[in-house]
């Protein structure tokens, strides 16, 4: 799926996104919001922070000196998520940007911290690699980052899921990917993983470091 279309999807979908699909995956990215562990003071940027609760969730954890912000190609998803801050009143506290993770418009070494959840397996395969560098390049040395995706395996349920990915992709959109290899691969250290099963599907929570 092109990133126009991605874009008018999810623009599409903003409003009711938490009632059909933000529920199920918000355990998942609890468990890798818990397993990246943002500390009081970090700088922490998120990745396709979708409606947003993930965002209020790092803001609480970095406290009043830290920073979080956030990226998405949904300017649907930007509206809802800004709605949700002002509620939380940390608003001020975090930073959206509206942009494209292929080009993250950030300096280098700047972050603490990056997070993404279900976002990764978005991307066509060959700009994965491109988002990872992405990544690596805004992270500060050593530095960490936390996937949450779905996870390729040779197991029935993934096979049924992408062959309706191939039939159907405007209606799912995102696909199984071997989350250990494209880190390792993008120059990161795998420091901790857990893998948990969501309608059947693999689901890959990955810490990782960047590698000098």
């Amino acid at each position: 799926m092109s990133h126009s279309s991605t874009r008018i999807n999810y623009d599409r979908m903003s409003r009711f996104y938490d009632l059909f699909a933000g529920t199920s995956e918000r355990r998942f990215t609890g468990i890798g919001l818990q397993m990246l562990a943002a500390q009081a003071g970090e700088n922490v940027l998120e990745i396709g922070f979708g409606t947003g609760h993930s965002l209020v969730a790092l803001a609480q954890a970095v406290g009043g000196f830290g920073k979080v912000t956030g990226v998405d190609i949904s300017k649907g998803m930007l509206h809802v998520t800004q709605s949700r801050l002002k509620q939380s009143g940390l608003a001020k506290q975090i930073d959206l940007r509206l942009g494209d993770a292929a080009g993250l418009p950030f300096n280098a070494a700047g972050f603490d911290a990056v997070f993404t959840s279900f976002t990764l397996e978005l991307f066509d395969s060959p700009e994965i690699p491109i988002v990872l560098k992405e990544c690596r390049r805004v992270l500060r040395p050593e530095g960490r980052i936390g996937v949450v995706a779905l996870a390729k395996t040779d197991g029935v349920a993934v096979r049924i899921y992408e062959w309706a990915h191939a039939k159907f992709p405007d209606f799912i959109d995102c696909r199984p990917i071997c989350v250990h290899k494209v880190l390792e691969e993008a120059g990161f250290r795998i420091t901790e993983t857990v893998e948990r099963f969501m309608w059947g599907l693999p689901v890959k929570i990955v810490i990782a470091r960047k590698l000098s």
